[in-house]
C-alpha cells in the first residue's frame, strides 16, 4: 500500500526483480478511487494558440495540491514525432492512428488503448486529454515482439540499451498500472506489466533525466520517489517541469 483516501486503498505497488538483477517498480492507480490530469510543460509539447487551465500547466496547481497523491512523467518530446497530445480538449499536437494512447475522459478516469484501433476509444466516451507516445509495448495481455528490441523504443543515453524507462499499462479491471526502472530494457517494463496483470501498455518517457513518480501516503501529503535509484527530486513537478507529466488526485 502506497496512499490511502477517506473511501479505501487508493495506491499499491509490486517490486518485480528480474534474473538479471533489474528491479521494475509498477505502481497500481486504482479504479474509481483516483483521478487523472495531464498537465504540459513549460518547453514541450508546445502550446501555440492554446489556453490551458491551472490545472494542466507546468506546476501542480493550488487546487490539486490538496487532493493530490502521485505524479508521473509523460512521454517523449515532440520533435520525437512518437504521437500526438491533447489537454484539456485542445489539440497541441495532432494525434495519429496507431499509436497507443493514455486517454483521460471528462471525469477524470485514464485508460490506455490503440488509437483508431478496435474502438478505441470506445464511441460516446467524452475524451479531455491525450497523450501518445509510439506503438503499444503490451497488446492483448502480451509483450509485444518488438519489445525485445531496444533500438525500436527511442534513442538511448551513449547509445546503451539498459536506461531508465517508463511505461504506463491497464489491468481488465480498468486499474492503471505505471512501471519503471532506473536501467532496464523494454522488454523488463513489458513482462512486469503483463506480470502484474497489465492488457495493454505504453512505453513513456526514456532516460535519468525524464523518469519520475512521486506518491504521497495520503492527500495532499509530501510527494517521496517512489522508483529505486529515480535522478530528479520528487518536487520537481510541485515547482513546475519543462515536460509533460500527469498528476493523480483522490476521487473524493
Amino acid at each position: 500500500m502506497l496512499a490511502t483516501e477517506p473511501t479505501g486503498v487508493a495506491i499499491d505497488q509490486k517490486t518485480f526483480t528480474l534474473s538479471d538483477g533489474t528491479v521494475v517498480r509498477v505502481i497500481r492507480f486504482r479504479v474509481n478511487q483516483v483521478v487523472f490530469h495531464l498537465h504540459d510543460g513549460s518547453q514541450d509539447p508546445p502550446v501555440g494558440s492554446a489556453t490551458l487551465p491551472a490545472d494542466a500547466q507546468s506546476a501542480i496547481s493550488a487546487t490539486e495540491a490538496p487532493a493530490l497523491l502521485a505524479a508521473f512523467n509523460g512521454g517523449f518530446k515532440v520533435t520525437a514525432g512518437a504521437g500526438g497530445t491533447e489537454i484539456d480538449g485542445q489539440d497541441l499536437t495532432p494525434l495519429v492512428a496507431g499509436r497507443a494512447s493514455f486517454v483521460i475522459d471528462a471525469a477524470g478516469q485514464g485508460s490506455i488503448g490503440v488509437w483508431g484501433q478496435n474502438g478505441f476509444p470506445p464511441a460516446g466516451v467524452p475524451v479531455v486529454s491525450v497523450r501518445q507516445n509510439l506503438g503499444p509495448l503490451v497488446l492483448n495481455g502480451a509483450p509485444v515482439p518488438s519489445a525485445n528490441t531496444w533500438p525500436a523504443w527511442g534513442p538511448t543515453i551513449t547509445n546503451i540499451a539498459a536506461v531508465a524507462r517508463s511505461s504506463l499499462g491497464e489491468d481488465a479491471a480498468g486499474n492503471l498500472l505505471y512501471a519503471a526502472s532506473a536501467s532496464a530494457l523494454p522488454i523488463d517494463l513489458a513482462q512486469a506489466l503483463v506480470d502484474a496483470g497489465a492488457v495493454t501498455a505504453m512505453e513513456l518517457d526514456i532516460n535519468p533525466d525524464w523518469v519520475q513518480a512521486d506518491v504521497a501516503s495520503s492527500p495532499g501529503g509530501s510527494l517521496v520517489a517512489a522508483i529505486p535509484g529515480q535522478y530528479p527530486s520528487a518536487t520537481t513537478y510541485e515547482s513546475g517541469w519543462s515536460r509533460d507529466f500527469v498528476t493523480v488526485l483522490a476521487n473524493s
